[in-house]
C-alpha cells in the first residue's frame, strides 16, 4: 500500500481523495505574512513533502509543475531547492509588495483493460502517453482522467487579491476573505469553483497540523451553498490545511475508491494567526 501511494505522489497526483487519514502532500511556507529583511528583501522558506500525519513529512514531493506567481502576475523559479530524504525545501524571494501564490498543478489519466488472453491490466498515464498504454486490440476499457491543484499563498507588504483570478478549468478556490489575513475567532468565506462554475453542495475540510500531539484528526468539515462559497469561525491559530474533491463518491471500506469518469481534487496550506 505505501509502495503504491509513494508512486502516486511522486507522479505529482494529490490524494485528497483518499481517506482524511491518508497521506497527503502539502506545500508548508515558513510564514504566511512575511517582513522584509534588514536589507528590505523579504524571504520565505517552503517545506514540500507527504505526510500521514498532517506537516509531519514522510516523503518527499517533486515540484514538476510547480507554478509561482508574483503580484504583477509573473512568474518566478525557486531558489536553493533542497532534495532531502523525507522532504524537499526551497526559498522564494518576495522582491514586490503584495500576494504571491504557489502552485501544484497536475492532469493524469488511470485506468483498466483486458488484453486479448482476458486478462485485467491497469494503467498510469498522461494524455500525450495514453495512446501508448493501451493497445489498440484492448478490451472493456475504463479511464479516469484526474486533475489536482496543490497551491499555498504568502503575501508581503500590502496583500492583493491579483493572483487568484480563476483559471476556469477543475476544482478551484477564490478567496472572498483574503488567505493571509485568517485570525482565530473571526469568520472567514471561501467560493469554490468547478470549470469556472459555483461548486455547490460541496464537502470541504479545514485541518490542522500537528495530529500526532493530539491523537485525534481535529478535522472541520462543511458544506458549501448554491453559490459555491461557505463562511465558518476560525479555530485556533497554527497552520490548516483545506481540502475538497469532486464529485462526492462515497467509500466502501476495505475497497478501492469508485472509478468515475472524471476526478477533482483541490488542497491548500493556510495560516491562521492568533487574534
Amino acid at each position: 500500500m505505501k509502495k503504491s501511494l509513494i508512486a502516486l505522489a511522486l507522479a505529482g497526483l494529490s490524494l485528497v481523495t483518499l481517506s482524511a487519514q491518508a497521506h497527503k502532500p502539502y506545500l508548508l511556507p515558513s510564514s504566511t505574512e512575511v517582513e522584509p529583511g534588514r536589507d528590505g528583501t523579504a524571504w520565505v522558506t517552503v517545506d514540500a513533502a507527504v505526510a500521514e500525519n498532517l506537516f509531519d513529512p514522510d516523503f518527499t514531493l517533486k515540484l514538476d509543475g510547480l507554478v509561482i506567481t508574483a503580484p504583477d502576475g509573473s512568474t518566478l523559479q525557486p531558489e536553493n531547492v533542497g532534495n532531502g530524504k523525507r522532504r524537499t525545501t526551497f526559498d522564494l524571494k518576495l522582491a514586490k509588495p503584495g500576494t504571491y501564490k504557489l502552485a501544484l498543478v497536475s492532469a493524469n489519466v488511470m485506468g483498466s483493460y483486458k488484453d486479448k488472453e482476458g486478462n485485467t491490466k491497469r494503467f498510469r498515464a498522461t494524455e500525450e502517453t495514453l495512446s501508448k498504454e493501451v493497445p489498440a486490440d484492448a478490451t472493456e476499457v475504463k479511464v479516469s482522467r484526474m486533475q489536482s491543484r496543490l497551491e499555498t499563498f504568502v503575501s508581503t507588504g500590502t496583500p492583493d487579491l491579483n493572483v487568484f483570478k480563476p483559471t476556469g478549468v477543475g476544482l478551484e478556490m477564490v478567496p472572498v476573505t483574503h488567505p493571509t489575513e485568517l485570525r482565530a475567532g473571526e469568520q472567514a468565506t471561501w467560493r469554490f469553483l468547478v470549470d469556472g462554475k459555483p461548486a455547490a453542495n460541496q464537502g470541504v475540510s479545514l485541518t490542522p497540523g500537528g495530529v500526532k500531539y493530539r491523537g485525534t484528526l481535529g478535522e472541520i468539515r462543511q458544506t458549501t451553498n448554491d453559490k459555491g462559497e461557505l463562511t465558518l469561525t476560525l479555530p485556533a491559530a497554527g497552520a490548516y490545511m483545506v481540502s475538497t474533491a469532486w464529485p462526492n463518491v462515497a467509500r466502501v471500506e476495505g475497497q478501492p475508491p469508485q472509478m468515475v469518469p472524471r476526478r477533482l481534487s483541490y488542497s491548500a496550506v493556510v495560516e491562521i494567526l492568533p487574534q
